[in-house]
């Protein structure tokens, strides 16, 4: 089976990448603390703003690989959905050299398309500015009615509970069934490559 990637991979954030809602669960102003890196937002019990567990290395393995990976959100908090993604911090790659240094998460983001509007319209403003063709674009979210993607010829999978690594393959492996010819051509060029 090949390892073959899209060359986009796009998230939502709210319940796909963290587990709460930017524009009504968190109140501003978010601060990082200082010693722990940890962020809160401004609640008299503040609210832990952070990513589900396996969401920072997957960043890094998509960023490894060289996949523009793209932030997609309906919020109607955009500014305060960029300041999370500013001030989250991404520990640095399983087994990385011990002197690396946590990454602010919006380093690892492409693009972002985090305004109200449908996903119609943020995937339409991807494609323009990337020049990605929809076919070669995967994208997690929990809403089942942005599906609505697919009509463009993007992949979507559903994500229940959070993004893993498990729903991260099954995203993967789907995309990979609907664009068996693409895959095939890849393998033959890189073992073209190897021959000459």
């Amino acid at each position: 089976m090949t390892t073959r990637l899209p060359k986009l991979v796009a998230f939502d954030l709210d319940y796909t990448l963290w587990d709460f809602w930017i524009d009504t669960h968190v109140h501003p102003p978010l601060k990082r603390h200082h010693v722990t890196g940890k962020v809160i937002d401004s609640q008299r019990k503040p609210k832990t703003i952070d990513f589900y567990r396996d969401v920072p290395q997957i960043m890094h393995r998509l960023q490894a690989a060289g996949v523009t990976i793209a932030a997609c959100s309906r919020t109607d908090a955009p500014s305060l959905a960029r300041e999370a993604l500013d001030l989250i911090l991404i520990p640095p790659r399983t087994g990385s050299d011990s002197s690396a240094k946590p990454i602010p998460a919006i380093k690892f983001f492409d693009q972002l398309e985090i305004y109200p509007s449908s996903k119609i319209r943020h995937f339409k403003k991807l494609h323009e500015k990337t020049g990605i063709p929809y076919d070669e674009m995967l994208f997690f979210d929990d809403e089942w009615r942005n599906q609505e993607v697919e009509e463009l010829g993007v992949t979507f999978t559903l994500v229940q509970n959070g993004l893993n690594d498990r729903i991260l393959e099954k995203g993967l492996e789907e995309w990979r069934k609907r664009h068996p010819v693409q895959v095939t051509e890849d393998v033959v060029e890189a073992d073209e490559t190897l021959i000459s």
